[in-house]
């Protein structure tokens, strides 16, 4: 690598100097010297990175196994005991640590860990510095980093970005959002509606993530991939923190892997942006002295490129058709307004103290369905319908015992009447389909000529 100091000559274009990762192979003993600080910002990113990349999501982001939900490391030994004694005992943490998957980055499992692998990078590359303190430069370690970390970006943009390509991480909002008041709704619920609303706006943000991820593939283009991920994760991180979405830390080291593959192009990009001075080629150099072992190496950089691509869009469309826009519908899906409500024969019951009154029935899932209480909440069931025998019935999450039992009838197509047993209660209840496409979320869609604002 050439010094600073020549990348910024006023006519800096040599003869020597070739596009990214192809120009001359030139070996670690006749590379110029690093300063000691950029030794040791080194050892610390090589350190600090590498060990969030294994121990979090990422590593098993960059080797993905179809239909195999791999764990994060982290949450494995040995690092698990390690987390929960500095939660104990450095934070005094008293509740019990959550480490399962519950779909949050952001647990407070994750922000010990981070504090226990910041710990350790900094004694690793303390004790690095005083052995290794004669080291010049660390030009073939970091070329070979410098891989690792493409490919760990990459495969969370192109994780991320195929989830939104395939309208899946914000789907169109459920029939129970569409009925919760605009109140109720968090400020990560708000974000996933607004954005599922609008599935090309997703796809958009989904097409600029995986535009960032694909670059990263190819070393030729990593300095513009590394550009495009700044953007998208600068984007992703402030939505994370202004709508409260548990992506935060996350988010926000993919920002640093972006900047980190920048790090060794600032000077030129600062050419380019800043000073309007010509600039030089990059001064990245090959992984390998002999061009077959460099082509070798392209090729099975780019099959796993294909790889990332193929499995996470392959578990992207199995998740759309699962729980996205293509998945089946119940068999009474829709919304129900109930019209009339009798338990033990009577429309006054003890049985509506115990879960209130009811105000719609929603089918949306063929496995759930939800009641919607007098007060906007929601009570949601699990559900087993079997339309030959016309039954119903519903089962509580944590709750063996609780049973309900149900025979429909449907008199119209826009009437339903469910009759049977609930929690030992005879219960009758008559029905009536909302029409879904009067909701204005669902009928407004695009108009290109408005005379005035239609801001609802």
């Amino acid at each position: 690598m050439r010094s600073q100091a020549q990348s910024l000559q006023p006519n800096p274009v040599q003869p020597n100097l070739v596009q990214p990762e192809a120009g001359t192979f030139e070996p670690e003993s006749q590379a110029p010297n690093w300063s000691l600080a950029r030794c040791v910002i080194f050892r610390f990113c090589f350190v600090y990175f590498g060990l969030y990349c294994m121990a979090t999501q990422i590593l098993g982001g960059m080797f993905p196994i179809p239909k195999v939900d791999v764990p994060d490391p982290g949450t494995l030994w040995p690092m698990r005991p390690i987390v929960l004694w500095t939660a104990a005992h450095i934070f005094r943490v008293t509740h019990p640590l959550v480490f399962e998957d519950t779909g949050s980055g952001d647990r407070t499992f994750d922000w010990v860990l981070v504090f226990c692998l910041l710990v350790f990078a900094t004694l690793a590359t303390v004790i690095w510095s005083s052995v290794d303190r004669k080291r010049v430069n660390y030009v073939t370690l970091h070329k070979w980093f410098r891989i690792f970390l493409r490919f760990a970006l990459a495969s969370e943009m192109i994780t991320y970005g195929l989830s939104k390509v395939i309208p899946l991480q914000m789907p169109f909002p459920y029939l129970t959002r569409l009925l919760e008041p605009y109140g109720n709704s968090s400020p990560m619920g708000i974000l996933w509606t607004f954005i599922g609303a609008a599935p090309a706006y997703e796809t958009c943000t989904g097409c600029a993530e995986m535009l960032g991820g694909l670059l990263l593939i190819f070393p030729r283009t990593t300095t513009l991939g590394a550009l495009v991920c700044v953007a998208d994760t600068i984007q992703i991180f402030t939505l994370n923190m202004t709508y409260d979405v548990p992506v935060k830390l996350l988010s926000f080291h993919l920002l640093l892997l972006a900047l980190f593959l920048l790090g060794p192009e600032f000077s030129r990009l600062a050419d380019f942006f800043l000073w309007n001075r010509q600039v030089a080629p990059s001064t990245q150099t090959p992984i390998f002295g002999k061009r077959r072992a460099n082509r070798i190496a392209l090729i099975a950089q780019v099959i796993m490129g294909i790889w990332l691509v193929g499995v996470n869009g392959y578990s992207s469309w199995d998740g759309w058709r699962m729980y996205g826009g293509g998945r089946a519908r119940s068999v009474l899906y829709g919304i129900w307004n109930v019209d009339q409500f009798a338990a033990d024969g009577q429309m006054r019951s003890p049985l509506l103290n115990d879960y209130g009154r009811w105000r719609r029935a929603i089918f949306d899932f063929p496995d759930r369905m939800t009641f919607q209480r007098m007060d906007d909440s929601f009570a949601h069931y699990g559900a087993l319908i079997n339309p030959g025998e016309n039954t119903l019935a519903l089962t509580k999450d944590g709750d063996q015992n609780w049973k309900a039992n149900f025979h429909f009838e449907r008199p119209a197509p826009d009437q339903l009447a469910l009759d049977g047993d609930m929690d030992g209660h005879k219960v009758h209840l008559r029905m009536q389909l909302v029409d879904r496409n009067k909701f204005l979320l669902v009928n407004r869609g695009f108009h290109w000529v408005q005379e005035y604002p239609f801001n609802r």
